[in-house]
C-alpha cells in the first residue's frame, strides 16, 4: 500500500503530526497531564517521551492557569509548545491566560511578539463525567479576536490542520472529539498542511445543506443516506476550521439548495450554528431560505446515562440508534 493509500486513526494521525513537527523543529515540545504515560493522551503522544525525551514532552500538575503561562511565555521567548487538555472545560481555569495574554499580545506590541501556542482539548461523549467535563465550549474561542479555532473531523484534516497550527505563528485551539480519535481514514505519510479558514464538501446535494461541528458531521453523513432513501439529495459540509470560517461555500451550498440545517455538539443558543447561520442569512442578502440548528438542550449534562438523552434537543440524535428520530426532523425541514 503507497503511502497515499493507506488508512490510519485520527489519534494516529495526530501523534504522526507531533511526531513528525518535533522531528523537524527542536523548538517544538509538548506539555500536558498524563501525556507521557502508558495511554500517551488517548494515544496521540504514544513513545514521544522516550524518543525525544523528558526535556521535550513531559508531564504538568493540575495548574492549568500556571501551566498555560509556562506555555505562553515560552511561545513569547521562540519556542512552539503544544499544550494539552484531556477536556476542554479544563481551559476555563486558564482563561485569563488565553483570552487576555495569549490572544493580544501580538496586538499589544504593535506586532513585535507573536505566541506560536497550539492547546489542544478533547470534546464529546464518554462515561459518565457529569456537567463539569462533558462541555463543547467552541463558541467561546471563536467569539475572541486573536484565537484560531479549528474542529477537524477526518484524520487527514487532523493531521494537517495540527502541522499548520504548530507552524503557525497565533495562538490556536485545537479541538478534537472523543469519538473522532478512533475513525479511521485516508492519511500521507508525508508531511503536508491544511489550510485555515477552507471548509470541505464531504458529500454533493441539491436539496438540502448539511453542517456538521466536530464529530457532529459523522450524524450528518448517516443522515444524508437515510435521507437518500426518500429521494432527498443533501450536501454535507464540514467547516474544518471554526475562526477563520470558510462561511463563502456554505453560502453559496445554500443558495443553490434553499435550506440549511446546522449540527453542532454544544449548545445551540449563541453557540457556532447560531454563527452560521447568521452568515449564511448576510451572505445570502435577503434572498429566501428555511433553516434549523440541532443541539444541547440548554441544561446541565446530567452524570447518569439514563438522563443523558434528556439533555439532548429532540431532534439531536447522537447514535445510529436514533438515527430514526433525526431522519424525522430532517424530514419536517424539508417540508417546509
Amino acid at each position: 500500500m503507497s503511502s497515499n493509500e493507506r488508512s490510519i486513526t485520527y489519534a494516529q494521525a495526530l501523534h504522526e503530526a507531533t511526531d513528525q513537527e518535533m522531528g523537524r523543529d527542536p523548538r517544538v515540545f509538548m506539555m500536558g497531564q498524563g501525556i507521557d504515560d502508558h495511554k500517551g493522551f488517548y494515544g496521540t503522544t504514544t513513545g514521544l517521551v522516550d524518543k525525544y525525551g523528558k526535556d521535550r514532552i513531559f508531564d504538568t500538575p493540575l495548574s492549568e492557569d500556571g501551566m498555560t503561562g509556562v506555555a505562553i511565555g515560552a511561545a513569547l521567548a521562540g519556542m512552539r509548545p503544544i499544550h494539552t487538555h484531556i477536556r476542554m472545560d479544563f481551559m476555563l481555569l486558564a482563561m485569563n491566560q488565553i483570552v487576555n495574554l495569549a490572544a493580544k499580545s501580538r496586538y499589544m506590541f504593535g506586532g513585535k511578539v507573536s505566541v506560536p501556542l497550539v492547546i489542544r482539548c478533547v470534546i464529546g461523549r464518554s462515561w459518565g463525567q457529569g456537567g463539569q467535563h462533558s462541555q463543547g465550549l467552541q463558541s467561546l474561542f471563536m467569539h475572541i479576536p486573536g484565537l484560531r479555532v479549528v474542529a477537524p473531523t477526518t484524520p487527514y484534516d487532523a493531521k494537517g490542520l495540527l502541522i499548520e497550527s504548530i507552524r503557525d505563528d497565533n495562538p490556536v485551539i485545537f479541538i478534537s472529539h472523543r469519538m473522532s480519535l478512533f475513525q479511521r481514514g485516508h492519511v500521507p505519510q508525508e508531511p503536508y498542511t491544511v489550510p485555515f479558514g477552507q471548509a470541505r464538501v464531504l458529500a454533493k446535494g441539491d436539496d438540502l445543506t448539511m453542517v456538521g461541528v466536530s464529530h457532529a458531521v459523522v450524524d450528518c453523513m448517516r443522515a444524508r443516506d437515510a435521507l437518500a432513501t426518500v429521494g432527498i439529495h443533501a450536501e454535507v459540509i464540514d467547516p474544518v476550521s471554526l475562526s477563520p470560517m470558510d462561511t463563502a461555500t456554505i453560502v453559496e451550498s445554500v443558495r443553490r439548495t434553499r435550506r440549511l440545517l446546522v449540527v453542532d455538539s454544544a449548545w445551540t443558543f449563541c453557540g457556532a450554528s447560531a454563527e452560521i447561520v447568521t452568515a449564511v442569512a448576510e451572505g445570502l442578502a435577503g434572498q429566501s431560505f428555511t433553516f434549523k440548528r440541532l443541539g444541547f438542550a440548554p441544561v446541565v449534562c446530567p452524570t447518569t446515562a439514563e438522563l443523558k438523552p434528556a439533555s439532548r434537543t429532540k431532534l439531536a440524535a447522537a447514535s445510529p440508534a436514533r438515527k430514526g428520530v433525526m431522519r424525522m426532523g430532517f424530514l419536517s425541514l424539508w417540508k417546509v
